[in-house]
């Protein structure tokens, strides 16, 4: 790179930092992280252990934010020395170390924004994926179990968790729905790009014709929540359902009917879960995922009120698509909310979604912060 060039670079990155500097307001951050500190010393800390690793864990992300912008600008201050050294005498080795640095850099600059962008309440949790395929019999139910190797492979690449916890297998192929608990942190925060419909085009390998086919299926997401969010249940509004584990391929897991379906009477919300030994560990866990749809409801609602308040347009329903993948007659990955596309779908289809989780979440930050 040329030293003219590098340093164009170096000016681009310089004004990204002083914008995190502003957001991030460092004096408060610093003066939060001491005070937290001086809480944590205190005798009598641990006498309610539940508050106090609460704030063990909102302190150590303050810390973690204040502690990895200095990295930043102190790598930031490196490049800078050694952009100088380059400019007065050409040398391979201080060369070699600047495109290393500056690479790195860049690298470190995205995923700092990334994590700044994750700011909403329950990001930083565990998520609840569920895939649901459209009308269309096997064609749909193969998109839907495409989906859920996509998501499986995302998850795998960043080191989460990827539990089953629900499976219904499709008639002849793929799946009729899946309930899948991803554990990492941030998971939510980074899938909730994901929630809405999701359309593929394609030959389809079902038909003997070898017509081209159109799929939907539903991709929903919620937060899992800790005990801390009080969601009233009452215990004569949920309908339980016990029945034999089956897992993908129909193949049983136990022969004792442990998996749990819990239905909430009031508003018709079905959730199950059989990956779980017990029927006791299958209904607490069923019963999560209940209180986070219920969870989940309550804000939709909400969003809704606010929107007939605003006067806006609410788009629901199959043709209100978020992302269209297309694999005839070309090949081509779109999001329609963000416009953000690619033409690598195999790339897509293995688990190369974090370009468009980073775009829905810089989209998603502007239509909260027009001006």
């Amino acid at each position: 790179m040329e030293i003219s060039e590098a340093r164009h670079v170096l000016e681009s990155i310089a004004n990204k930092i002083n914008q995190f500097r502003g957001s991030l307001d460092l004096d408060s951050l610093e003066e939060t992280v001491a005070l937290n500190e001086a809480k944590m010393a205190e005798p009598g800390f641990w006498d309610n252990q539940e508050r106090a690793q609460k704030l063990i864990d909102e302190n150590n992300i303050s810390k973690s934010k204040l502690d990895q912008f200095k990295a930043l600008s102190a790598q930031y201050d490196d490049l800078m020395v050694n952009l100088e050294l380059l400019q007065d005498e050409p040398d391979p080795e201080i060369q070699k170390e600047f495109d290393q640095g500056l690479m790195k850099l860049q690298q470190d600059m995205q995923a700092y924004e990334l994590a700044l962008l994750l700011n909403e309440p329950y990001d930083q949790n565990n998520a609840i994926l569920e895939i649901h395929p459209g009308a269309g019999g096997t064609e749909s139910q193969d998109w839907g179990a495409m989906l859920l190797r996509m998501y499986t492979r995302w998850g795998q690449q960043h080191h989460f968790s990827v539990e089953t916890e629900d499976y219904q297998a499709g008639d002849e192929a793929g799946i009729k729905s899946v309930s899948l608990i991803i554990k990492g942190h941030n998971a939510y925060g980074l899938l909730r790009s994901e929630k809405g419909i999701h359309r593929l085009v394609r030959i389809s390998p079902f038909d003997a014709a070898g017509r081209r086919h159109t799929s939907f299926a539903s991709v929903d997401v919620m937060p899992e929540l800790d005990e801390s969010i009080d969601i009233d249940i009452r215990p004569e509004d949920v309908k339980m359902d016990v029945f034999r584990s089956s897992g993908a391929g129909g193949q049983h897991i136990n022969k004792t009917s442990s998996a749990v379906r819990l239905t909430h009477i009031p508003t018709g919300i079905v959730v199950s879960s059989q990956a779980q030994r017990s029927q006791f560990q299958n209904r607490d866990t069923a019963m999560n995922m209940l209180k986070a749809k219920l969870y989940q409801k309550e804000l939709e609602e909400q969003k809704q009120k606010e929107a007939a308040i605003k006067g806006e347009q609410l788009d629901i329903g199959w043709g209100s698509q978020i992302r269209s993948y297309v694999f005839h007659p070309y090949t081509m990955v779109k999001d329609h909310r963000t416009d953000y596309e690619t033409g690598n779908g195999q790339a897509v289809m293995d688990g190369d979604l974090d370009p468009f989780i980073y775009a829905y979440l810089q989209w998603h930050l502007k239509q909260q912060n027009p001006d």
